[in-house]
């Protein structure tokens, strides 16, 4: 509908552009030129240096031959290179595939294909995994091999060098900024559960739009933020922080490998400040405590993303000196759609009920337009009762474009005008959300609803437990049971047996709720810290069939 405000009243480059991240470095490098950008070991970049680094990479690319649209992957940890590729892949105008470094030969190859990459940027780690998967990708590509002091030579996978295709770039590169904000700006791979993943394409709108809604939802304004990179760049894009932080001119500081030493030291030696993590992290934080360590003066600030901690695990690192709070997202919406946003009424409660509180999925994030919990075929939402069960639905700007190459997965998951997460949750009377298991893994025990999360909080109080995971398994009489597999502390394996996990349960926990079976052993995760259940439940299976606990008949729990 045209209105009197529209009446030559037109969209113009003086008054319209369209929105893109890709403007927070021009920015970054004009107004904190000498501000210390990234620190990797002995070397550091300005942000003047750094927005250098980007153009020389941008313009490198367009001179190999690499046009708009097309795919430029690359498989690094979370270094220079890695962050450089953020900015100077789409300024090429090309679309950015970070690939998780934890992927098998085969998996890296369906990605190389499925995703029509054109160049290859691969850090010497992992050349063998690299090499293996073009040699079966039977289709020619052009790789760059990306050297760090950090790690030992290697045989190169491609004719030329990082350092050389940077110096090989024309002087002044001409960037290529977006025609529209619609345009895709990067291509993630969904970590899978069964068959391939899919290829989840985002647009440079949304990612313009969760950059800034990680400045409010981390606090990055105020001081100069030094952020250290836990959380990897091939999820999501790191959350899309690397954009984030241009914006603010934060200081970056490189991790090849997470650990908690390794954190410790970062901390340490630079003053961290922020930083994003999987739950898994955290654990690394509290088993890993130097004898010297004092808690800072002002708490780290710490998101962490995944299955929630527990609130024991909030109290420990609150006493640590590091302020966690929870978020929530997915790959399918730039990352982080909802944050359990702290309120102030939640200091006055007692202390166990105020880290339940820390604990929930909590609201959508600033920038999130819309989120409910529903019957997802209805669509009518679940009361505020803390009880009654629905999935998340969530729609808004930070919504992928969608799968690329699978349009009926597409449409699938944007039913009836919403994203649909797969995730089953609750909504509390204040609003918060608080989710209770994945759609397909909820166990049905007697007609009977199990929330696999709602055990594994409760296993999670034991003293020996430091990983759990339930999943349902076969039963004659029931249709299926809860099954639990336990990872123990090392200080506490081979003191501790399935009865006595078994009826710390059932002191807590209705009777059917209970695992009616324990398994002792690792547990199978995604790269960003996700349970693999899939293969929790396959391995569960086999393992109570050989040990005759079940039948041999009693088929897959899928």
């Amino acid at each position: 509908m045209v209105t009197k405000f529209d009446r030559e009243l037109d969209q113009r480059a003086a008054n319209y552009q369209p929105l893109t991240p890709l403007h927070f470095l021009n920015r970054a490098e004009d107004v904190y030129p000498h501000r210390i950008a990234i620190i990797h070991g002995d070397r550091s970049y300005t942000w003047k240096e750094y927005a250098g680094r980007c153009s020389k990479l941008a313009g490198a690319l367009i001179d190999h031959g690499i046009e708009r649209g097309d795919t430029v992957a690359i498989l690094a940890p979370n270094t220079p290179a890695m962050l450089e590729a953020q900015f100077g892949v789409p300024m090429a105008g090309a679309v950015l595939n970070c690939i998780n470094i934890r992927l098998d030969a085969a998996a890296v190859g369906f990605i190389l294909r499925h995703s029509e990459t054109r160049l290859l940027f691969v850090d010497q780690q992992f050349a063998e995994v690299a090499r293996a998967a073009i040699a079966v990708l039977g289709e020619p590509i052009t790789v760059v091999d990306i050297t760090d002091p950090e790690v030992a030579g290697s045989r190169p996978v491609g004719r030329i060098e990082y350092e050389s295709f940077l110096a090989g770039a024309p002087d002044t590169p001409d960037i290529r900024l977006p025609l529209s904000e619609w345009d895709a700006i990067a291509l993630n791979y969904t970590s899978g559960t069964t068959g391939n993943p899919k290829g989840v394409v985002y647009h440079h709108r949304g990612a313009y739009l969760n950059a800034l809604g990680q400045l409010v939802n981390a606090e990055l304004s105020g001081d100069v933020p030094v952020y250290l990179w836990t959380l990897p760049l091939f999820h999501c894009n790191g959350w899309c922080y690397a954009w984030a932080l241009a914006a603010v001119g934060a200081t970056q500081i490189c991790l090849r490998k997470v650990s908690g030493a390794a954190i410790y030291d970062a901390i340490a030696n630079h003053d961290v400040t922020h930083f994003c993590c999987a739950p898994t992290v955290l654990s690394f934080l509290i088993e890993s405590v130097p004898p010297s360590w004092v808690p800072p003066a002002r708490p780290i600030r710490v998101l962490s993303g995944g299955a929630s901690p527990p609130p024991a695990v909030f109290r420990r690192l609150i006493e640590l000196g590091f302020r966690v709070q929870h978020v929530y997202g997915m790959t399918e919406m730039h990352g982080v759609a909802t944050i359990c946003q702290s309120q102030e009424a939640w200091q006055a409660l007692p202390e166990e009920e105020h880290l339940v509180h820390l604990t929930r999925q909590g609201v959508r994030t600033v920038v999130m337009n819309e989120m409910m919990v529903a019957d997802p075929n209805t669509l009518s939402p679940v009361s505020r009762d803390g009880s009654s069960m629905g999935e998340i639905l969530l729609r808004g700007n930070l919504a992928m474009k969608g799968y690329f190459k699978n349009p009926s997965a597409t449409e699938e998951a944007f039913a009836g005008g919403w994203y649909h997460t797969g995730d089953l949750a609750v909504v509390h009377a204040d609003g918060y959300i608080e989710i209770k298991d994945r759609s397909k893994d909820i166990i049905i025990s007697g007609g009977e609803n199990i929330s696999s999360v709602e055990v594994e909080d409760v296993l999670y109080e034991h003293p020996a437990v430091a990983g759990a995971a339930v999943v349902a398994v076969p039963d004659p009489r029931w249709g299926e049971v809860p099954c639990a597999i336990v990872e123990l502390k090392a200080d506490m394996a081979g003191d501790i047996n399935a009865s006595e996990i078994i009826s710390f349960c059932r002191a807590r926990l209705p009777g059917f709720k209970a695992p009616q079976h324990v398994i002792f052993d690792s547990l199978a995760r995604t790269a960003t810290g996700k349970l693999q259940k899939f293969k929790l439940r396959e391995s569960a299976l086999q393992h109570l069939v050989g040990n005759g606990a079940i039948g041999p008949d009693s088929g897959t729990t899928e």
